[in-house]
């Protein structure tokens, strides 16, 4: 088994707020997250893939073909988006990175089948100093 990752970056805004808390508390849960202004990041996303290598190829996966992918389904539909309000996929999920990182996996998980191979794990990083990861279960 050999692991191989494909790094892509996307930027969006959002906020973090739960409708049924008062405005104080949410800001005292969520702080600077929870401005009713919203607030970005430029996202980075790691997608890893497992499989074998192709005797072929030498490849377990194109990576231009993963990077066209992770593209089209993710990225072009974030990239300077509100998640919050633009991305259909995001509606009534708490846009906090964990979940945008679970959403994601569930997304590219059945098209990375299609090509060939499985995906491993999500890394999805808002900042240079908080990213989080989620392997599917």
């Amino acid at each position: 088994m050999i692991y191989v990752t494909r790094r892509e970056h996307f930027n969006a805004a959002h906020k973090l707020y739960n409708e049924s808390w008062s405005p104080e508390k949410n800001e005292t849960v969520f702080g600077k997250c929870a401005n009713p202004n919203w607030h970005g990041h430029n996202y980075e996303l790691f997608v890893t893939v497992k499989g074998s290598v192709n005797p072929q190829t030498g490849f377990v996966v194109n990576l231009k073909d993963l990077s066209a992918l992770i593209r089209t389904e993710i990225c072009d539909k974030l990239d300077h988006k509100n998640l919050n309000l633009d991305v259909d996929f995001m509606q009534g999920v708490m846009t906090s990175t964990e979940n945008v990182a679970i959403v994601i996996f569930n997304k590219l998980a059945p098209k990375i089948k299609e090509l060939g191979t499985n995906l491993h794990a999500i890394k999805l990083c808002e900042t240079e100093n908080n990213c989080v990861e989620y392997f599917g279960e």
